[in-house]
């Protein structure tokens, strides 16, 4: 039960990240005018930063002391995390054309929240 308890709290994170991530995205991209996959970039940075956070602290419970080297870890497993996202956008959004970037970036989400959920549970917080 309590690893049902941990994918909810997991994916309630990740809401609040997907709409920091969505809402810096659509500011960069739309307003500020920043290249749409430097624009995912930040949102995504914005929103690992938020979940480290929430995760180390609501998620996962984490005592380590080191929350450098966690975080350092947290991040590797993001940076891997926004690769995928980033290389999910573009095969929808790019070679599919038509697809719009919005939608085939909620895909990207969706696959990397699995990938992000597995790594951090099995290698970051262990």
């Amino acid at each position: 039960m309590d690893l049902f308890f941990r994918i909810i709290k997991f994916g309630l994170t990740g809401l609040l990240g997907m709409a920091i991530d969505f809402g810096a995205t659509w500011l960069c991209k739309e307003k500020i005018k920043i290249n749409k996959y430097i624009a995912n970039a930040i949102g995504f940075t914005l929103a690992v930063t938020n979940n480290y956070l929430i995760n180390r602290i609501w998620t996962f419970q984490s005592t380590n002391s080191h929350w450098g080297t966690e975080f350092s870890k947290f991040l590797m497993v993001s940076l891997i995390g926004l690769g995928l996202n980033t290389f999910i956008i573009y095969l929808f959004h790019q070679r599919k054309n038509g697809t719009n970037f919005y939608v085939a970036k909620f895909f990207a989400i969706v696959i990397v929240f699995v990938w992000n959920f597995l790594a951090n549970m099995l290698f970051t917080f262990k």
